[in-house]
């Protein structure tokens, strides 16, 4: 029996007798464990005949694709350009990644979005005519990636009214050894952080009225903050639909999300995107290399490792009885964090999955686009997300991060090390509440960090 299913069966029983409340971040499918696998785990409700299909799932996502041709058929086809060899290269344990330790290091955990100015027919960015939209660090045996990228460290120092003083580090990209040539001074860059994945089902299952709802482009309410809905192309409707997933909320579900990450992180063509995403050049370079099949991922594959992001579940939060932890949860809220990070809301009705269906979650995120300075900004729109916007970052689990990743990296490129940290970094509609944050009394500030640790 696997290591997870007896504490998860015995999770399941208590979530359907105990009603939901505050711990219970992911609704009645919440699960208790505050450990490695804290972000690794099904739903508690999820049924045995998903469960079984979660396994599998779990299998896909987690093994390393090889080259083709290889004995193990239903795993080969990896590249030829690749970022990872497997999901969990970059989402460690369903977590996320970690920027490379050195400059010298390839990376995996941080990957490099492309474009060129411009948009295409749908609002789309406009990718580099040879790079494409992701930067490929690592290529098969026989060829070479398509770049070098390194980063350095920048340093900088915070202070508070106290004296007391934060180090913060912004991250400086280079990139060398194109191996098609230069790409031309029109390249647009931006890091993004692998990011936890636990969840994802549940936010997928909010309905699309409650985010137009919450959304405030005009800041109606004059409170400072104006979310705005990324409105992006869905291919499974046809139709342009809210953004929800990824940095700037660029994916409408997570089917997109999952055959998006197969193409540009492993090279591998699936069901929903059953073409190479390599440039004219780059398809004669590759000719002669044999493809693993097609689509490489096969749709019993693909679904069960949708299955399996769908279906992660959220750990409950911790310690909400204790005094420090109280007076932390009512800071964040005085200071009108929970305008962005948003703490309550529910799932639909309808989804195919019939466990995310009407659930009272605590993801602490509206999904919606708000501008956080100049700061913080990467210089590059996508779709209707313009260069200083980014999606509110859920919450829930942040306090496990340490547990589960070994890090507490933060911030969509990975610079802030600490949740302190990524306060510290916000600007534009943020600035209000990182200032009133600095000027609490440094008791204060450890308190509302203590409430963040217990999400």
């Amino acid at each position: 029996m696997n290591r997870w299913i007896v504490p998860v069966l015995a999770c399941a029983a208590s979530a359907l007798a105990a009603p939901p409340g505050p711990a219970w971040s992911g609704g009645q499918g919440t699960i208790f464990n505050d450990g490695h696998d804290a972000f690794s785990l099904p739903m508690a409700t999820l049924s045995r005949e998903r469960r079984r299909e979660f396994v599998v799932g779990n299998a896909f996502f987690n093994e390393n694709w090889v080259a083709a041709p290889a004995s193990t058929e239903a795993r080969d086809g990896l590249g030829p350009l690749f970022h990872a060899r497997s999901c969990s290269g970059c989402h460690t344990k369903d977590g996320r990644g970690a920027p490379p330790a050195s400059p010298d290091d390839i990376l995996t955990g941080l990957l490099v979005r492309l474009s060129i100015p411009g948009s295409g027919p749908r609002g789309e960015p406009l990718p580099h005519p040879i790079y494409g939209n992701q930067l490929a660090p690592r290529a098969l045996p026989g060829s070479d990636p398509e770049a070098v990228a390194s980063i350095v460290w920048e340093s900088s120092s915070f202070s508070y009214p106290d004296n007391s003083s934060v180090s913060l580090r912004k991250p400086r990209l280079s990139l060398s050894n194109w191996h098609d040539g230069p790409p031309g001074p029109d390249l647009l860059t931006s890091l993004r952080l692998a990011p936890a994945i636990h969840g994802s089902g549940l936010l997928e299952a909010i309905p699309a009225s409650a985010l137009e709802a919450l959304a405030d482009p005009d800041d109606r309410n004059a409170d400072g903050i104006s979310g705005r809905l990324n409105k992006v192309w869905n291919p499974d409707t046809n139709s342009m639909s809210p953004g929800r997933f990824g940095w700037k909320a660029n994916q409408p579900s997570l089917r997109a999300q999952t055959a998006g990450a197969f193409l540009g992180d492993i090279g591998l063509t699936s069901p929903p995107a059953p073409t190479e995403a390599l440039s004219p050049p780059q398809l004669l370079r590759f000719a002669a290399f044999p493809s693993g099949g097609s689509p490489e991922v096969s749709p019993r594959i693909f679904d069960r490792v949708l299955l399996y992001v769908q279906t992660l579940a959220v750990p409950a939060r911790r310690n909400l009885k204790h005094p420090v932890v109280k007076q932390g949860e009512a800071l964040f809220k005085s200071l009108n964090c929970a305008a962005c990070h948003l703490p309550d809301i529910s799932t639909d009705t309808s989804h195919p999955v019939p466990e995310l269906r009407n659930q009272s979650i605590h993801p602490y995120s509206d999904l919606l686009l708000h501008d956080m300075g100049p700061d913080l900004a990467d210089g590059r729109p996508d779709w209707a997300a313009s260069g200083l916007e980014w999606r509110t970052p859920p919450l829930w689990g942040l306090g496990l991060n340490k547990a589960v990743n070994g890090n507490t990296f933060n911030l969509h490129d990975g610079r802030a090390r600490s949740p302190e940290e990524a306060i510290l970094w916000h600007g534009g509609e943020g600035s209000a509440s990182r200032d009133a944050f600095s000027r609490l009394p440094a008791p204060d500030r450890a308190a509302l960090l203590a409430f963040l640790d217990s999400l």
